[in-house]
């Protein structure tokens, strides 16, 4: 094994700094048949980074319904406001977390901002076409979609009006489990959906976020988190064989 370039299953099996539980679950919304949709950040070594071929930025698997990026990818999205990494970061269902992964969770806040706004409601535009395209084919739409797509109205609404981003669905949850059950008639969810969203519009002038993201304090993490590896790779010595496989054979460092 020697000498040969890490897999993808063991970057997420033997790198990983955070990893937690998403989806209905980490919503508050989950029913018996709900599946365990887990999330994850791994950090590559930092010797795999000097090689032509770069390690991946994320990784599909290898449980199901498992998915991980590494660090440096999810931090970019995360100054992105992508709401699935923005959400993952504030899940209430941790299932692991090393000294990286809580200095990562301790930068939650140096990634919110007003992007949010922008962000979430691309994503949520997007979604209510879908929905609307499966009302004008089917009559009506995929009700477990217009489930999640409302709890994320709503979060979207009061991340700007707090500055805090909550996933759990709270006080909601039998009303949005009607949603998923098909028991409130579409007119009704339509107009809900198009509720929160002016009520997100009203929103954003006045909210406690800030304009940008603190991108300093995330770059300043990251930097931290490449040296410290590079220098445990260093402190192991080219004849330890973790490294020779990170390093390659005859690459040690000297």
């Amino acid at each position: 094994m020697s000498g040969q370039p890490v897999t993808p299953e063991e970057l997420v099996r033997d790198h990983t700094v955070y990893s937690c539980v998403m989806g209905s679950r980490a919503f508050g919304l989950a029913t018996a048949r709900s599946d365990t949709d887990r999330r994850g950040v791994f950090v590559a070594p930092t010797p795999l980074q000097w090689r032509l071929d770069k390690p991946p930025t994320h990784v599909d698997g290898p449980a199901p319904e498992q998915f991980s990026w590494e660090v440096e990818r999810f931090c970019e999205l995360a100054l992105r406001s992508n709401p699935n990494v923005l959400e993952c970061l504030h899940s209430p269902l941790v299932e692991y977390v090393d000294d990286t992964g809580r200095e990562l969770l301790a930068l939650r806040g140096a990634f919110l901002s007003r992007r949010a706004y922008d962000s979430f409601t691309r994503y949520a535009l997007a979604q209510r076409r879908k929905i609307e395209a499966d009302v004008r084919q089917h009559g009506a739409p995929r009700w477990k979609h217009a489930m999640h797509l409302v709890r994320l109205l709503g979060s979207c609404r009061d991340l700007l009006r707090t500055g805090e981003l909550t996933v759990d669905a709270g006080d909601l949850r039998e009303r949005l489990l009607a949603v998923k059950r098909g028991e409130v008639p579409w007119p009704e969810v339509e107009s809900w959906m198009t509720r929160l969203g002016s009520e997100a519009d009203a929103a954003l002038p006045s909210s406690p976020l800030p304009p940008e993201p603190d991108r300093a304090r995330v770059e300043d993490f990251l930097y931290r988190v490449r040296l410290r590896s590079a220098l445990r790779a260093v402190e192991a010595g080219p004849h330890d064989e973790g490294v020779q496989r990170v390093v390659g054979p005859g690459r040690g460092v000297r």
